[in-house]
C-alpha cells in the first residue's frame, strides 16, 4: 500500500504544499550557512506568533547572525516552512516593519526556515518558542470543569535539542512555562542526554527570558524595544544570555532587568498575565451593574482612568481571547499545586472562569438588549474575528463562541476580518473587502473585534447609517457618541456595558 500524501493548508488563504517524504534538508543548510560562514549562528525552535518574529529581529540584528527557524514538518506547522522558502512571511499583520524586516532578510540572505534537526548542531544560540498548551474543559456557558497542562510534545522538542545541539550551546527558553520548568524539567532532560553522549554539563547554558510579544502594528517594537526580564539556572548562564540579549535588543533604552533564577521569571511570566486577566474579569460585573442601572461605563472608566493610579482600568468586552491570558493563570495554578505546595491559585482559576463565560454573558445581553427570542434564519454580519484589534490571530477568540451560540440558533451568518479570509477553527470563509461583506441585507450587524479600520472608516457607517432596521450591536465599544446618534436614526444600536441608550 503506497503511502498517503500529505499536505499542509495555510490557513489564510487556504493554499497547499505538499509535506516532503524525505526530511532531510541538509544540502540547503550547508549552502546557507556557506554564504556567511563566519557568522554565529541563531536557531528558533518554533515558527508560530513569537518565533517567526523573534527570527527576524535576530536576523535584523547589528550582529548579523545566521538565523535558522525550524519546526515540525506536519499538517498544522510545515505550511509556515514553505511559505518563508518562497519568500512570503507566513502571519498576517498592521505592522510594516515586519515585512521589511523579513525582505532585509532576503537581501541579506541570513534566514532559514527548515524541518531538519541536522541544524540545531550549527546553532550557537537555541531560543525556544514553542506552544505549551493548557487544555480546558468548559461547558458551553463557559463554566470551567477541568483543565491540566500536558507537557508531553514539550519534554520532546527539549529531548530532540540535547540529543543533536553542541555542547556549549546557550539554550534560551521564552515559551511561557508552569513555575519550576528550567530546573526541574528542562535541565534534567539536557542533563540526560548529554551523559549519553558523552559531553561535559558544564559547558551549556540555559535561561529563561519570557517573551511580550503584541501582534498588530508594535509587533517588532514588542521584541526589539521593549523591557526585558531574564535569569539563568547559574551566574555564567545568567552572563551569557545578557551578553546575547544586548545583541537583539535596544537594552540602552529599554535595559534588562534580571532575577535570581529561572523561577522568578517563570514565575514573572504568568504573575503578569494573572494579574491582567484578573483585571478583565474584575470588571464584567461591573458591565451588568452599569447596564442594569442605567450608566455608560465607557465615560466612567475614563474619567477614572485620570487618576494615574487607576489608568490601567479594563474597558467591558466580548471576552478575553489569545494564547496567553486564556490560560497563564492555570499554567500558574497547575504549577503550584504539581511542583510546589499541591495547593491552587483559586483567584487567578476563578478569573480564567469568569472571562471564559464572557461570550455568554454578551451573547444572552445582546438578545435581551434587542428583546430577540430566537435567531433563527436572522441574517447577521459579524465585524472582525480576531482575538484583538489589527491582527488575524484566532487563536481561542471570544467571538469564536459568541459565533456558535448564534449559528446553534439557526442564523444566517456572514464574516468579516481585513486580515483574514478563513477562520480556522471554524472552518468558515470570511471577507476581507469591508464594502463588498457589506452589501448584503442583514438583521443584525455586530462589532465584535475592535480592528481600526471600524474605528476610522467613514464608508462603514455611512453605509450603515442609510440601512434600515437593523440591530447594531457594539460588543467592544468601538463607536463614539457621534457615530451612535447616526446610526440609531433609521436602526437600534446597543453597547455592551451602556446602559444608557
Amino acid at each position: 500500500m503506497k503511502n498517503k500524501i500529505k499536505y499542509s493548508t495555510n490557513p489564510y488563504n487556504g493554499e497547499k504544499y505538499r509535506i516532503p517524504k524525505l526530511l532531510d534538508d541538509s544540502s540547503e543548510i550547508h549552502s546557507f550557512l556557506n554564504n556567511n560562514p563566519k557568522r554565529k549562528v541563531v536557531l528558533v525552535q518554533g515558527l508560530g506568533f513569537v518565533g517567526s518574529v523573534m527570527s527576524l529581529v535576530c536576523a535584523n540584528s547589528q550582529n548579523k547572525y545566521n538565523v535558522i527557524g525550524i519546526d515540525l514538518p506536519n499538517e498544522k506547522n510545515y505550511w509556515k516552512i514553505q511559505s518563508l522558502k518562497n519568500g512570503h512571511f507566513p502571519l498576517e499583520t498592521s505592522d510594516s516593519k515586519v515585512y521589511k524586516y523579513f525582505k532585509n532578510t532576503i537581501k541579506r540572505k541570513n534566514f532559514l526556515a527548515t524541518y531538519d534537526i541536522n541544524a540545531y548542531s550549527y546553532a550557537n544560540f537555541i531560543i525556544v518558542d514553542i506552544n505549551l498548551d493548557v487544555d480546558k474543559k468548559n461547558k458551553l456557558n463557559g463554566d470551567l470543569v477541568s483543565y491540566d497542562v500536558d507537557l508531553s510534545n514539550f519534554k520532546k522538542a527539549i529531548k530532540v535539542i540535547g540529543q543533536n545541539c553542541r555542547e556549549d550551546v546557550l539554550i534560551l527558553v521564552e515559551t511561557t512555562v508552569p513555575p519550576g520548568t528550567c530546573l526541574k524539567v528542562i535541565k534534567p532532560i539536557i542533563d540526560k542526554e548529554f551523559k549519553k553522549r558523552g559531553f561535559s554539563l558544564n559547558k551549556y547554558k540555559l535561561g529563561h527570558s519570557y517573551e511580550r510579544v503584541m501582534p498588530g502594528p508594535d509587533y517588532i517594537d514588542s521584541i526589539k524595544n521593549f523591557y526585558r526580564v531574564y535569569s539563568g539556572i547559574n551566574k555564567n548562564s545568567a552572563d551569557e544570555i545578557e551578553k546575547f540579549l544586548k545583541t537583539i535588543i535596544s537594552t540602552r533604552k529599554y535595559p534588562l532587568t534580571r532575577l535570581g533564577n529561572t523561577n522568578s521569571t517563570e514565575i514573572a511570566k504568568v504573575l503578569e498575565n494573572s494579574y491582567r486577566a484578573m483585571n478583565i474579569s474584575f470588571m464584567v460585573e461591573w458591565s451588568r451593574f452599569a447596564e442594569e442601572s442605567g450608566v455608560n461605563l465607557y465615560d466612567v472608566i475614563n474619567a477614572i482612568r485620570m487618576r494615574p493610579t487607576h489608568s490601567n482600568l479594563m474597558y467591558p468586552g466580548i471576552g478575553v481571547g489569545g494564547y496567553c491570558l486564556t490560560k497563564d493563570p492555570l499554567l500558574a495554578s497547575w504549577s503550584r499545586k504539581n511542583n510546589f505546595d499541591n495547593k491552587k491559585l483559586f483567584l487567578s482559576e476563578r478569573g480564567v472562569e469568569i472571562n471564559d463565560k464572557m461570550p455568554f454573558y454578551s451573547f444572552n445581553y445582546f438578545k435581551k438588549a434587542f428583546n430577540i427570542e430566537n435567531l433563527n434564519n436572522k441574517k447577521i454580519l459579524f465585524l472582525g474575528i480576531s482575538y484583538r484589534s489589527d491582527v488575524g490571530d484566532t487563536r481561542f477568540s471570544p467571538v469564536e463562541p459568541f459565533f456558535k451560540f448564534c449559528l446553534n440558533e439557526g442564523a444566517d451568518i456572514k464574516l468579516h476580518d481585513p486580515f483574514l479570509n478563513y477562520w480556522e477553527e471554524t472552518n468558515s470563509k470570511v471577507e476581507k473587502n469591508l464594502k463588498k461583506a457589506l452589501m448584503h441585507k442583514y438583521d443584525i450587524v455586530i462589532f465584535s473585534t475592535s480592528h481600526t479600520i471600524y474605528k476610522n472608516s467613514k464608508l462603514l457607517i455611512k453605509i450603515l447609517s442609510q440601512k434600515t432596521n437593523i440591530f447594531i450591536y457594539d460588543s467592544i465599544g468601538i463607536l463614539n457618541h457621534k457615530q451612535i446618534k447616526k446610526l440609531n436614526k433609521k436602526n437600534k444600536v446597543k453597547i455592551l456595558g451602556r446602559g444608557d441608550i
